[in-house]
């Protein structure tokens, strides 16, 4: 799974609105807390913004707070926001696309891959973030040794 830059940004951003006292933060307030080029996250906040994830107000006190409670903002939710579906192949749904002969188990191995994906990114909040405290099926994937193992080079 890659991840891009914008969604990498809108995690750390909004896991710091998450975090933040009443009221709003800055952009540039964002930007600096997770060393965020400025430009690139006033787009991505607009995409939240957009999505329904964050509001935001003009003006001197102005900037951005989250639109719902940490623990009903899923990791998914952003990264859809600002990079479109969890799961696709060449652009496609893995339930649209369709495979031949022997590679014909490809769409299953899609899907199971999308639904995994699901179950870590659908299941841990800005909440998670914000209080340190991930769920316990996240933890224990990321504290078995081998998941820390590159395995490219194998």
């Amino acid at each position: 799974m890659r991840l891009s830059a914008r969604v990498d940004y809108a995690l750390r951003a909004a896991a710091e609105l998450a975090v933040s006292p009443d009221g709003p933060v800055t952009a540039e307030q964002l930007a600096r807390a997770q060393d965020i080029p400025g430009k690139f996250l006033e787009n991505i906040l607009t995409q939240l913004r957009r999505a329904g994830l964050v509001r935001s107000q003009r003006g001197p006190v102005g900037g951005y707070w989250l639109a719902r409670d940490p623990a009903e903002i899923s990791l998914a939710d952003i990264i859809r926001a600002v990079d479109g579906p969890l799961a696709n192949v060449r652009g496609e749904r893995p339930e649209e696309v369709d495979y031949d002969g022997a590679a014909r188990s490809l769409q299953q191995v899609w899907i199971a891959l999308r639904a995994s994906e699901r179950s870590i990114l659908e299941g841990v909040t800005l909440h998670h973030l914000a209080t340190n405290e991930l769920p316990s099926m996240v933890r224990s994937l990321a504290e078995d040794p081998d998941s820390w193992v590159n395995h490219t080079h194998r």
